[in-house]
């Protein structure tokens, strides 16, 4: 009997429970061209997979691994190959976590039996969080932070039956969103010149016809590099990243934000490691509590509650549409070329670097896509294209859920939708635009500012049902049907001269 493993573009971890399983077992990984090709992704999140999976390969072949790397147009007939050449009777492969790759796996016909590993890589398995899911009435991120903070003893203090979070606070969520103030200066990102490998897949790459700028490219791209990011963070970034982690700054790409979600989403860095070193930099260091805490709740709390949420629901959950929103995404999404100087911000950042913050995908990108009325599946795939960290299960959920309330209501409790007021509190973005902030009608009024007041009086009854909304809603009776009026026709002209625009 021999036992053959397929390693995943995104399981790149030594200790994955597949590799795990047989330490003298041949070993494969195949980079798929074809597959690539059904999407658009943006280039450097092509490098990064790839360079990263050619430095793996040969860590394990140094190791005294059989492996084997095959460059293809599609992963079945390398495979098939494989299984043959090296007398492969069971071929193990760690569970994917994307549901697209696990249906294609499942529907692989192989001369030999396939044996699905269960997936290491996060620290909720699929059935614990359907466990904790299961008879709730509210599927609450806060409540599932807590029970992870509990389950794993971070930042908790008092006793094994009386548990307490450390502070006296589960979060500190107020005390992070202070504005950019004038003349911030965050240190400088932790970025890395290609090596001799990674210069190989980028010219490879600039073949290809795809999304997104391929140079500079600074991303990390084996375990070391990813743990000297982590270094970077804790001893550099963490302290300032708290208070700005909503912070917007023309010119600041990264602020103090990790930058170790690509790390994460392939293997490099694992999740606990992560967690641990975080919480260690609080009791050695001193660092302060709402910064610590802040980054382990996105860790422990918001990206596991993700992946959690997505084995959880229904498989038709990407074709939600709770607000039957249809207009086609702007041709200004792939260019970055809008008057909008938020949008064209946050687009031409993300085409230079495959990255963004969180608060410009959801109250930048993500909030005008709602309140526009874009088709959530449109905005969803182009989220999935432009981010060096997209996957499946992270993109679903936190666009079509979280970003884009398609899915009605079953992850978060109200709309992320906002006026330009928001934007221009949270960022400096407003001075440089084309548009007034203050203004909802007339010829300077931001989109932002008409579609939010269009949005809402378009879907009035269903956001009267959701709770929170209630209070804004009665602004609308405060409006004159004059204003009214305008705000409906500058969004249908708006909606026209992009419609215009993408036919010529």
């Amino acid at each position: 009997m021999t036992v053959g493993i397929w390693v995943l573009g995104d399981q790149l971890w030594s200790q994955q429970a597949a590799l795990g399983s047989e330490a003298t077992a041949p070993v494969i990984f195949i980079e798929s061209h074809g597959h690539s090709a059904e999407r658009r992704y943006h280039r450097q999140k092509l490098v990064l997979v790839w360079s990263a999976m050619r430095h793996f390969a040969a860590d394990l072949k140094a190791e005294g691994r059989r492996v084997t790397y095959e460059i293809a147009a599609d992963f079945e007939t390398p495979l098939r190959q494989w299984i043959q050449t090296q007398g492969i009777t069971e071929l193990r492969v760690m569970e994917p976590a994307d549901r697209p790759f696990a249906n294609f796996l499942a529907n692989l016909e192989l001369p030999c039996p396939l044996t699905i590993v269960a997936n290491n890589h996060f620290l909720w398995s699929v059935d614990e969080f359907k466990q904790w899911a299961d008879g709730r009435k509210r599927l609450l991120m806060e409540s599932f932070y807590r029970e992870g903070r509990k389950r794993y003893g971070i930042l908790m203090e008092g006793t094994p039956k009386k548990p307490t979070p450390i502070g006296g606070q589960w979060n500190y969520d107020k005390e992070n969103r202070k504005p950019p103030k004038k003349g911030i200066n965050p240190p400088a990102p932790h970025w890395f010149e290609p090596d001799e490998i990674t210069q190989q897949v980028m010219a490879a790459v600039a073949q290809l016809d795809t999304f997104g700028d391929l140079e500079p490219f600074g991303w990390a791209v084996t375990r070391p590099q990813a743990l000297q990011v982590l270094d970077y963070f804790l001893q550099v970034r963490l302290a300032g990243f708290g208070p700005y982690q909503d912070a917007m700054v023309t010119g600041e790409d990264t602020l103090w934000h990790a930058l170790l979600s690509p790390y994460l989403n392939i293997g490099l860095l694992h999740p606990l490691e992560v967690i641990q070193a975080a919480t260690a930099a609080y009791h050695r260091h001193q660092m302060p509590l709402n910064s610590v805490e802040g980054f382990i709740r996105q860790v422990l709390g918001w990206r596991e509650y993700m992946r959690g949420l997505y084995s959880y629901v229904a498989e038709d959950y990407p074709d939600g549409n709770y607000f039957d929103h249809h207009q086609p995404l702007p041709d200004f999404f792939w260019t970055g070329d809008t008057p909008m100087n938020c949008l064209h911000q946050s687009i031409d950042q993300a085409k230079r670097t495959g990255y963004n913050h969180h608060i410009q995908r959801l109250m930048i990108l993500s909030n005008f896509a709602l309140i526009a009325g874009l088709s959530p599946q449109q905005v969803e795939s182009w989220f999935h294209v432009a981010f060096i960290d997209a996957y499946d299960w992270v993109m679903q959920t936190n666009v079509i859920g979280m970003g884009l309330f398609a899915d009605g209501g079953l992850l978060a409790t109200k709309p992320y939708a906002a006026s330009a007021n928001y934007i221009n509190r949270m960022s400096d973005y407003c001075k440089g635009c084309h548009y007034n902030p203050k203004e909802r009608t007339g010829d300077k009024a931001c989109p932002f500012n008409f579609f939010y007041w269009d949005f809402l009086a378009r879907h009035r009854d269903k956001l009267a049902n959701q709770g929170r909304m209630n209070f804004i809603l009665k602004n609308l009776d405060k409006m004159s049907q004059e204003d009214y009026t305008a705000i409906r026709d500058k969004a249908e002209k708006w909606h026209q001269v992009q419609k215009s625009s993408a036919a010529s």
